[in-house]
């Protein structure tokens, strides 16, 4: 019997991680702001978020904000759900016969 639960890929990247992260915290967040808080490129950030959006765990909302492209990024329910269960399969490398590893 396998002790280690797999572990999702879509959220197994440092950045998609940090992103889905601050979403769970705050539901949504601007482009602007998911930028300054992972320190990411926005050439970067914007494929780690198509990626995320394309796997249907955010909502990805695009309109303009006084004539400047504005981009606002939401958690779905599947991307919640997705997230609890990478945290319950994180913890089971954490857990070795029901002891937790220091």
């Amino acid at each position: 019997m396998n002790l280690f639960k797999d572990l999702d890929p879509m959220l197994h990247s440092q950045l998609r991680l940090a992103i889905i992260s601050l979403l769970m915290r705050e539901d949504e967040a601007e482009f602007t702001a998911l930028k300054d808080r992972t320190q990411a490129s926005a050439g970067n950030l914007s494929v780690q978020i198509n990626k995320l959006r394309e796997a249907g765990y955010i909502e990805v909302i695009k309109d303009f904000k006084d004539n400047y492209p504005h981009t606002i990024c939401k958690i779905t329910e599947s991307g919640s759900k997705a997230f609890d269960q990478y945290v319950k399969s994180l913890q089971s490398y954490l857990t070795v016969n029901g002891r937790k590893t220091q």
